[in-house]
């Protein structure tokens, strides 16, 4: 109980705050809905979700300040103390004037897992509710999401003892980094699916082991509640499956009545060229300032820690700024500015990977209602307080603000030949003072 309030806590901690010092409603004719009858006797929550750089942030926290609301952050990499800048974490003066949780809650060289997550968020939930607040969920990492929403797999957990013998096995292949022979080991003693887990994923690699040791058999096995409610989707002769990017346009039921809570699901987003734009810009953004990305990658490796060694370190932007600080180290801590620029397009390449894999991962998860990111935010916001109040049930996104399926040939040809468009001279600029602040300098290598 104790550790469940540290994490939900929303204020800064002493070891914070040195950590931070260190680095209308009417339908076309031919509308169709998404239903989740609203069961009158649970209480709601609204999840607000995105791709990265959506704004999703921003509309949760005008909503909270609207309908008395406090934020559950359910992003990946908030939890980490020091991780602010990268994680595009809210500021201390937002989270002065709405209450967040989970943020700010581990130290980066400890890992987080999906498990952990859950429970803690749905016990912030709890606590939001009893004291007469309204939960708002918002983050862009889907499997926190998807179980808080539809609940977590009945797995085992380890005892002490099974734990112990699963550290004594893998803590060898570990420290030798022989991360092939590791993942061998636990395909051997029965999860096949050990060897698709990320590279260095030591935390989930573990995880597996323990479980096999614990039941018998490999985590696969456990049922996924989101996958029993898939199933339970009732196609229609009015189903249209070539417009799968916004949930109000097909039929999905959803029986709430086994779902813990009235959920509203939101995904806030733009048009992906428009996005991608926007993502290029943000990435460069996150280098400015003496406080900047760089200096946060910086201390990660002043720590001990090594980029992709864990959570915290395989976090896109960070694993390729600490990277790039030990190319600089190992040349005497100098670079040239094509090897800043190749640091940066890698940078933003990978976050808009990110946000692909987010549009992606989303359109499966039928429960969201796909709002169009560059409609005035008024409107928005005025849309999710009217849906929240509304007691049918039924949730339909007017057109003015459903986010429209790209369809256009034009479209798919831009985004072909989209290409990162940074400015040099404001990238110039950027890398000096980068260069300036964390005391590294270019060094012509032609």
């Amino acid at each position: 109980m104790i550790m469940a309030t540290i994490r939900t806590c929303c204020l800064y901690s002493p070891e914070t705050l040195l950590l931070r010092s260190a680095p209308s409603l009417n339908l076309p004719r031919c509308r169709r809905f998404l239903t989740t009858a609203a069961s009158k006797d649970k209480d709601k929550v609204i999840v607000i979700s995105g791709p990265t750089g959506a704004g999703k942030t921003r509309l949760a926290l005008e909503l909270a300040k609207r309908i008395n609301g406090e934020i559950i952050s359910a992003d990946s990499v908030q939890v980490y103390r020091g991780l602010d800048v990268g994680s595009a974490k809210p500021p201390e003066s937002d989270r002065k004037v709405v209450p967040h949780h989970l943020i700010d809650i581990l130290h980066p060289s400890e890992e987080y897992s999906v498990g952990q997550f859950f429970e803690d968020a749905r016990q912030a939930t709890r606590t939001i509710l009893d004291n007469g607040r309204v939960p708002i969920v918002t983050g862009g990492t889907g499997l926190y999401l998807r179980w808080f929403v539809y609940g977590k797999p009945d797995v085992p957990k380890a005892s002490q003892e099974v734990a112990a013998e699963v550290y004594s096995e893998l803590a060898e292949l570990q420290r030798t980094e022989d991360w092939d022979a590791a993942v061998q080991l636990v395909v051997n003693a029965g999860d096949p699916k050990a060897q698709f887990l990320a590279h260095n994923d030591w935390y989930r690699l573990r995880r597996s082991l323990e479980i096999i040791k614990s039941s018998g058999s490999p985590p696969s096995a456990f049922e996924v509640p989101y996958d029993s409610f898939r199933k339970q989707r009732i196609p229609t002769a009015t189903d249209d499956t070539h417009d799968t990017d916004s949930s109000a346009d097909v039929v999905e039921d959803i029986k709430s009545k086994e779902l813990d809570y009235d959920f509203s699901c939101f995904f806030l987003t733009s048009q992906r060229l428009d996005l991608y734009k926007s993502i290029d810009y943000r990435c460069e953004d996150m280098l400015t300032g003496d406080e900047g990305l760089l200096s946060e990658a910086r201390w990660l490796l002043d720590i001990g820690l090594l980029p992709n060694s864990n959570s915290a370190t395989r976090a896109i932007g960070y694993r390729q700024a600490m990277e790039y600080l030990l190319m600089c180290r190992e040349q005497g801590g100098g670079s040239s500015p094509r090897e800043f620029y190749s640091f940066l397009a890698d940078f933003q390449k990978a976050s808009r990977n990110f946000a692909k894999r987010q549009l992606t991962w989303f359109r499966n998860e039928k429960i969201y209602h796909w709002l169009d990111a560059s409609r005035p935010l008024d409107k928005v916001l005025n849309f999710i307080h009217d849906a929240y109040n509304d007691k049918s049930g039924n949730i339909v996104v007017p057109d003015e603000l459903k986010m429209k399926k790209e369809t256009g040939h034009r479209e798919a040809s831009e985004l072909k030949a989209y290409r990162t468009r940074n400015s040099n001279r404001r990238l110039l600029s950027l890398a000096a003072h980068q260069f300036s602040s964390t005391r590294l300098q270019f060094v012509d290598f032609s």
